[in-house]
């Protein structure tokens, strides 16, 4: 029975050792310059870096992987987890033009992983030696550029003595309502979960061997827990073949994402709901006809609300090239418990729950709460009442409490925290559970995700989800842009008004509609009164691109207040204020 990835990354460059494990796309088009690894490469290349590592007595240490995208992580990743190493995958720096907030965040990296070693890419391990004046931390680091450690290292490569309570890697969480903090992942939560992902996904063998091994696309960036845990690891854990290529590119050329999935033809390539929104946007008849999406079986949806309407438009617009209703696969997880939690079923179509939304802004089915999926095997959710802790009956919406051998072992070095998150207790049910901070609810075996407990709006004595607020006034014009809504509440009760809790919207529009601001600003006012009975205090319109988000992409709705607060969001027009 395999105790790691890294024992099953053996057996598969025992068995098919010419095989494919990852194609990386250099310029992100299809056709363009190829790099490929096989797994008998792949192994070789991990237990030469892995190596390195040991000959230095670096085992147990934290190494942080500062790689720009490419297949260059991929071997650095799996050289720590064959080395005994803790990964801290982080984000690469972009030399000379690093701004204050990526320097301050790889500074707290640093420090808080208490690394001993970088390991990266020759032009990132060229750029921190540009930035010593800036990070004086790295005086005591070591940095290597992994390209340069030689194949030949690999025969003196040993064993780690890996149990599936060792920490294999910190994954820094994206910080929506926090700072970061490094969730402790071991070697038995990562196959747990990579055993859910398989079971939900339905990456059975011979499903993957249906698709000639293809299993996966994706330009999720791999630093990030979606982008790693899902397409890089769990292809690693089937033994088969994935394409890759990088965030920017996609961002560039949102059309580069579909043509591959043409292209590959995989079983699976899904991304954030924004990912599905830029696509319509790029969906010129022609480049529809030109594609061939109807192997396309799962398009996980998660990280961020998954809105119906971008569902429904979706499978409209591209269902001339073969895709299928079915294909949409809604999911909910969290770095604390590795990754997945829940997800749908394959080749069903998402299940829906009707609100209450009437009048012209809005049809009532786009404006329905989407189902995040069944739980994955051995996975346990309870909806608790999160002061109470006491569990809710089945439709009533609380917070919600994961169980299960995926969740992490806790945050590093951080008992407090660690006990408050990860050792929650029901009143009136044994065992221990993760609290997700996230608000939701069950029906009929279905997990519905309302929102973040730390973002709920209490206005007159009434709850109001934020991405309620922010779906209506994004549905009421066409020039807002989707998933790029900020709504939170702000204390006017020591003003002259004093009023106390009042809405603010801020929301980014299309450049060319600054001339509609105040027609906007009215339509975004009457959705809102209408679907929730609220008066806005302030709709503030902003240039595309403004408002904070985490790395994952979800809004940042505190960030985003600290700004409105502040006055410093970049406005079009001037704001409209009661």
């Amino acid at each position: 029975m395999a105790r790691s990835l890294i024992d099953l990354l053996a057996a598969h460059a025992s068995n098919h050792p010419q095989r494919t494990a990852y194609r990386y796309l250099v310029s992100g088009d299809s056709d363009g310059e190829v790099q490929d690894i096989s797994y008998a490469r792949l192994v070789g290349r991990s237990r030469a870096i892995a190596a390195w590592l040991q000959d230095r007595g670096l085992s147990g240490a934290r190494a942080i992987l500062l790689y720009p995208p490419g297949l260059e992580f991929i071997c650095g990743y799996l050289g720590c987890l064959s080395a005994g190493v803790v990964a801290v995958p982080g984000v690469p720096p972009q030399g000379r033009s690093q701004n204050h907030r990526a320097l301050t965040r790889m500074k707290r990296l640093i420090a808080d992983a208490d690394a001993k070693v970088i390991l990266g890419g020759r032009d990132v391990v060229a750029a921190l030696g540009t930035m010593a004046e800036h990070l004086p931390e790295l005086a005591e680091i070591t940095c290597v550029a992994t390209e340069d450690i030689p194949d030949d290292l690999a025969g003196s490569w040993q064993e780690p003595d890996l149990t599936a309570d060792s920490v294999a890697f910190l994954q820094y969480t994206s910080g929506s309502t926090s700072a970061p903090r490094g969730v402790m992942v071991t070697h038995g939560n990562l196959l747990d979960n990579e055993r859910v992902i398989a079971e939900r996904m339905g990456h059975t063998p011979d499903a993957i061997a249906a698709y000639d091994n293809e299993l996966f696309v994706s330009w999720l960036p791999v630093y990030h827990d979606m982008g790693l845990i899902g397409p890089v690891l769990n292809t690693v854990y089937l033994g088969a073949t994935s394409t890759l290529f990088s965030p920017l590119h996609f961002l560039q050329r949102p059309t580069r994402w579909l043509t591959a999935v043409s292209r590959f033809q995989p079983h699976t390539s899904g991304a954030p709901n924004f990912a599905f929104e830029l696509s319509l946007k790029h969906a010129a008849p022609d480049f529809v006809d030109g594609l061939d999406l109807s192997r396309w079986r799962v398009a996980f949806n998660g990280a961020e609300p998954v809105r119906a309407a971008t569902l429904r438009r979706f499978t409209e617009t591209f269902a001339p090239a073969g895709f299928r209703q079915e294909a949409h696969y809604p999911c909910y997880g969290l770095a604390e418990a590795t990754l997945m939690v829940s997800g749908s079923t394959v080749d069903s179509p998402p299940v829906l729950v009707e609100a209450n939304t009437t009048g012209p802004h809005a049809g009532a089915a786009d404006a329905a709460a989407v189902g995040s999926g069944r739980l994955g095997p051995g996975m346990t959710v309870v909806i608790a009442d999160p002061e109470l802790c006491e569990e809710l009956p089945e439709g009533e919406v609380g917070e919600i409490w994961v169980g299960g051998a995926s969740v992490a072992k806790g945050y590093w070095r951080n008992t407090l925290a660690t006990r408050e998150t990860f050792r929650a207790t029901l009143t009136d049910r044994e065992g221990r559970f993760l609290r997700t901070g996230d608000l939701g609810f069950l029906r009929d075996g279905e997990l519905f995700i309302t929102g973040r407990l730390k973002d709920l709006m209490v206005i007159d004595g009434r709850n109001h989800y934020p991405q309620d607020l922010e779906l209506s006034a994004e549905m009421s014009h066409p020039a807002l842009r989707p998933g790029c809504t900020a709504a939170f509440s702000v204390d006017t009760a020591a003003e002259d008004e004093g009023e106390g809790e009042q809405p603010v919207l801020v929301a980014e529009i299309a450049s060319e509609a600054a001339g509609e601001a105040e027609k906007i600003t009215d339509m975004v006012r009457g959705a809102i009164g209408e679907a929730h009975g609220l008066a806005v205090r302030d709709v503030v319109l902003v240039h595309p691109g403004t408002i904070p988000k985490t790395s994952s992409g979800k809004i940042q709705r505190h960030a985003s207040r600290a700004a409105y607060l502040a006055s410093s969001l970049s406005v079009v027009g001037a704001p409209a204020t009661t």
